[in-house]
């Protein structure tokens, strides 16, 4: 993102989210604590509000997605805004339309939200500095670079589950150099006190020397993740491969699979997340997957909560600036 453009109003309240590089420590905390509020219900239904009541939101993604897509969809319904979910390939773009037409016309239609994702860089903040005064975007995948919403959920799965961060090691391994995912929650983890943050990776896939800074860089699983009290798996990112061709599979799940014996190497509480889709048998095993020490489906669940979060903060942040 340019470091001339401003995710934050002066009142220090987000405008749009693009990326979590930069955000201060409280916003964040203060997201968290919200999401963390709006998830905790035992006992009840589902969290719903007001909070976007007589608004429209915009799902525009032109990249595949199940979890990021359907919990944007549920979370706005939850607080009451009208959802239109924007298939690219169907669209007038295929005609030779240009995003930002796209874009006009749906402000015409009085779109508030637009939640973009997309495998080109920049995207996300032209649309924002079109929009700046009429509507907020949000990031939903942002090529290799950026991810924060699930960032944030992953956040608020590993608060929830484990505590203070500042106590906490924790392992990010896999596909690190094309993970738009891996970047976002260092950028969340490192602003919130990590003791720790641990890049694990096959040489290959490890992404260049001036990024991640501060995280320990490690190219053995079972070194990368003894002792960890979290230990996040990636894909491999097939689609953004590139001139580095295929990957063999059963050798990769040879070096970097996490089978139950190497789990055993981590800390002996560990927590097991992957943001999906999961390719089982290839970067984790099913018993894994599915064991106790899984909290996978809960990242889902959080996701939901973690989204009515950020759009709550946006809808009043934009009221705020129009009163």
């Amino acid at each position: 993102m340019s470091p001339t453009f401003a995710q934050l109003d002066a009142g220090g309240r987000l405008r749009h989210l693009l990326t979590l590089e930069g955000l201060p420590r409280g916003l964040l905390e203060s997201l968290l604590e919200r999401a963390t509020a709006l998830a905790a219900r035992p006992g009840h239904g589902p969290a719903r509000g007001e909070a976007l009541e007589g608004s429209t939101l915009v799902n525009l993604f032109a990249e595949p997605s199940t979890r990021t897509r359907a919990s944007f969809e549920v979370a706005a319904v939850r607080l009451g805004g009208d959802v239109l979910n924007f298939d690219n390939t169907l669209s007038s773009r295929v005609k030779g339309e240009t995003l930002l037409d796209t874009v006009h016309t749906l402000l015409a239609m009085q779109a508030d939200f637009f939640v973009i994702r997309d495998g080109e860089a920049g995207v996300h903040e032209r649309v924002a500095r079109e929009v700046d005064r009429q509507a907020a975007v949000v990031s939903a995948g942002e090529a290799h670079l950026s991810h924060p919403t699930q960032g944030l959920l992953d956040a608020m799965t590993i608060r929830e589950q484990k505590g203070d961060f500042g106590q906490l090691t924790i392992a990010i391994v896999g596909d690190i150099a094309r993970s738009r995912v891996a970047r976002s929650a260092h950028q969340a983890l490192r602003t919130l006190g990590a003791r720790e943050i641990r890049i694990v990776a096959p040489r290959a896939m490890m992404p260049e020397a001036a990024e991640f800074a501060g995280a320990r860089r490690l190219d053995s699983l079972d070194d990368g993740i003894a002792g960890a009290d979290v230990v996040m798996m990636l894909r491999i990112q097939h689609e953004r491969a590139g001139s580095a061709g295929p990957v063999d599979l059963a050798d990769y799940h040879r070096e970097f699979g996490l089978t139950a014996a190497r789990l055993a190497r981590a800390a002996p509480k560990a927590i097991v997340m992957h943001p999906g889709p999961m390719n089982r048998g290839v970067e984790i095993d099913s018993d894994v997957a599915d064991g106790p020490q899984s909290v996978i489906r809960r990242q889902v669940a959080n996701g939901v909560a973690t989204r009515m979060a950020v759009l709550e903060h946006l809808a009043a942040a934009r009221r705020a600036r129009a009163g």
